[in-house]
């Protein structure tokens, strides 16, 4: 199965200031603001979220194909998910634009002050599912994740029009969308990804029920933080899945996007709704307990103990198969 994730490719540039933010603000002068911070360290990640599910993939044997754009700096990062499985024959290489970059500085009290440079992002509006699609022999499904949002506009008219499957997954661009936008990008969808305060979010901005929504996609699958997933299917029972138990707790970036990773990889492995969202759940635990989207491994072993504990012999001996 030919799975092509579409969205944002970005870096993370974290900084530490020892100090407190608010003893370098002057009440009167905010009007006027001029300062520079002297940071202890600088931590380069690799992020955005369809890196970051295609890393997963990858690790997961399921070979995905990377759709977004990036800048010219790009190389080493090509390098890296080339290493992990990942197919970046179908990354946009902007000649004028940097990729999109993360910078962010926090305090001694863990306030941030951040900035999000979009950079080649923007240039995802350019690239043609059709493309992408003949080059690698057709395409089963698209994730459609946060990106440009013309760019995500022109993949799910796209995928109508051609007929390919596709997920929505808005994620953080969510909040920037108006009703109309997210009707369009969810009508027709396969899947339809999001977390407990997305889902209110999207029922909000559309005015659409619950129940409406249901009716235009065909799984609406939602994320519950610790307490798992739950998938739902007009006229069949929903399903629920908890989670692993955790060994730490370190990081829950990039943890949305981990589950993602393995629920898509389980549909490409051709196994049931319960057991991918079951992979997906067993993923995201492993990049909780590390700090970092794209930091943590995946041996084999381990992964399947865990997974045998929180889910049984049965669903183990299924997952067991597939697992390259």
């Amino acid at each position: 199965m030919r799975i092509a994730v579409t969205g944002s490719i970005a870096t993370d540039h974290l900084m530490t200031f020892p100090g407190r933010f608010a003893d370098q603000l002057v009440a009167d002068q905010l009007h006027t603001v001029s300062l520079s911070f002297l940071v202890d360290n600088l931590d380069v990640r690799r992020g955005g979220v369809a890196a970051n599910i295609c890393f997963g993939m990858g690790l997961l044997g399921t070979a995905p194909i990377l759709v977004g754009a990036a800048g010219s700096d790009f190389d080493d990062y090509r390098a890296w998910l080339d290493r992990h499985g990942v197919d970046t024959g179908s990354v946009r290489i902007s000649e004028v634009l940097h990729t999109a970059r993360f910078v962010c500085t926090t305090d001694a009290d863990h306030n941030q002050i951040g900035s999000f440079y979009t950079g080649a992002m923007s240039e995802a509006r350019l690239i043609e599912l059709k493309a992408v699609a003949d080059r690698v022999g057709g395409l089963d499904l698209v994730s459609i994740g946060a990106d440009d949002p013309e760019g995500m506009l022109r993949h799910t008219e796209e995928c109508r029009s051609r007929g390919i499957p596709f997920a929505a997954d808005f994620s953080q661009q969510i909040a920037r969308m108006d009703g109309d936008e997210i009707r369009i990008l969810l009508d027709g969808a396969t899947y339809l990804f999001s977390n407990e305060y997305e889902k209110g979010l999207i029922e909000s901005k559309t005015g659409w029920t619950d129940q409406e929504i249901l009716a235009k996609v065909g799984h609406r699958v939602t994320t519950l933080g610790a307490q798992g997933v739950r998938i739902e299917r007009v006229g069949e029972e929903p399903i629920e899945v908890g989670c692993p138990e955790e060994e730490t707790k370190a990081d829950p970036t990039g943890v949305g996007d981990a589950f993602r990773a393995g629920f898509l990889s389980g549909l490409a492995w051709g196994v049931g709704l319960e057991r991918a969202a079951q992979v997906g759940c067993m993923l995201a635990t492993l990049v909780i307990e590390t700090v970092g989207t794209q930091e943590y491994t995946l041996r084999r072993t381990h992964f399947m103990d865990r997974f045998t504990k929180a889910y049984g012999h049965e669903a183990a001996a299924e997952v067991r198969t597939h697992l390259a």
